[in-house]
């Protein structure tokens, strides 16, 4: 087992899900609440893995998490916890559900309505210590919410806001591989080039953290030497374990911030009309956003080119395009079923997510309207 302590703790490795009722006493958690997906909870993971530890075995579930988290899932989930008495979370599935506990976690110590807490808002200030504990047991490897700082969340109008603050870090993250092991190939590359996505956009940041860049670019490099083969063959311990480290380390990395790919992809997910997978939708705007911004990031351009064992002038777009070929996935946002006529308002929506801070080159809505007829 590793035990790290790098923004929160993290214990990782095969079977490391085995402890989590010492786990719980430790943080004081008598009474936790099981947030996860009705998909987990069909694949018998909660009954075979997930209730056999001492305090879970008559812990609440709440399993009707959303493909994208949203305020109303929040709110149930939350009076769930409160008419169980609950004084924690335990967050077992992918990104969704982790965001949900996050949200609950927040929701359960802070006055609402949820918008208060928004980043564009004006909400990092207002979240505080007294967020309910939440431990992150995740079953993919993707999203790197088990370490991450922020939530995302569709409200009840539409708008898909980052909930964001070191606070909403969970208190312990349990990465057990072994979780992941019967993912879908379809469900690994997908969450597989979210990871690739995170890594790469971390790095690209602005912001100065060359121990963020260097997790990041390990991530990279794990990710882009696995994802093929733990697509290929699930069952390859291997892969799965270097594929839920590069997960892992591109959560690391989120506190450079991201960049114009999420900036797009978070009111992209928010869309009433069609239920769009946030991995896929990374790896399908990937190539339009690397190359708008090659004019301004060279040199880390070169150093990706380098650790990916490509070519000095390789076309970093054109690898990534290859990449979600090789894996079966769609590659483009037709594919994924958008209509066209979305463009305008998720380009002006692009211009005021808290991502595009962080890209490096700025970006007007007439720049995110030209990255999205690229991809479509």
């Amino acid at each position: 087992m590793a035990l790290i302590t790098y923004l929160t703790t993290i214990k990782f490795g095969f079977g490391e899900f085995a402890g989590i009722e010492a786990d719980l006493a430790a943080l004081g958690v008598a009474k936790p609440l099981i947030v996860t997906d009705r998909g987990i909870v069909a694949a018998g993971l909660i009954d075979a893995v997930g209730k056999k530890a001492g305090r879970l075995k008559e812990a609440p579930v709440f399993s009707d998490t959303p493909t994208n988290p949203t305020e109303e899932a929040v709110e149930a989930a939350l009076a769930c916890y409160r008419r169980h008495g609950c004084d924690g979370i335990v967050a077992i599935g992918g990104g969704s559900p982790i965001d949900l506990a996050k949200g609950v976690a927040l929701l359960a110590t802070h006055d609402g309505p949820l918008e208060t807490y928004a980043a564009i808002l004006g909400g990092i200030a207002k979240v505080t210590a007294s967020v309910a504990p939440v431990v992150a047991v995740p079953t993919t490897s993707g999203t790197g919410s088990e370490v991450g700082r922020a939530a995302l969340i569709t409200l009840k109008d539409g708008r898909k806001l980052g909930f964001i603050s070191p606070h909403l870090i969970p208190r312990l993250a349990i990465c057990d591989p072994e979780l992941t092991m019967g993912l879908p190939a379809w469900l690994t590359a997908a969450t597989g080039m979210d990871a690739i996505t995170h890594c790469i956009e971390t790095y690209l940041s602005p912001r100065e953290n060359p121990p963020a860049e260097a997790i990041a670019l390990d991530g990279l490099t794990r990710a882009a030497a696995h994802i093929a083969r733990s697509v290929r063959d699930g069952s390859d311990r291997d892969a799965r374990r270097e594929m839920m480290m590069a997960a892992l380390e591109g959560g690391m990395t989120f506190q450079k911030g991201l960049g114009a790919v999420h900036a797009l992809s978070h009111p992209l997910g928010g869309l009433k009309q069609v239920s769009l997978h946030h991995g896929t939708l990374n790896a399908v705007l990937l190539p339009a956003v690397l190359r708008f911004n090659a004019p301004a990031a060279a040199a880390k351009y070169r150093e990706i080119r380098r650790v990916l064992g490509l070519a000095p002038d390789a076309d970093l777009a054109a690898w990534v395009a290859e990449l979600v070929a090789i894996l079966g996935r769609p590659g483009t946002l037709t594919a994924m079923g958008v209509p066209r006529e979305v463009v305008p308002a998720i380009a002006a929506a692009a211009t005021l997510d808290h991502s595009s801070a962080t890209n490096p080159r700025p970006a007007t809505a007439a720049d995110y309207a030209a990255m999205l007829e690229a991809s479509f």
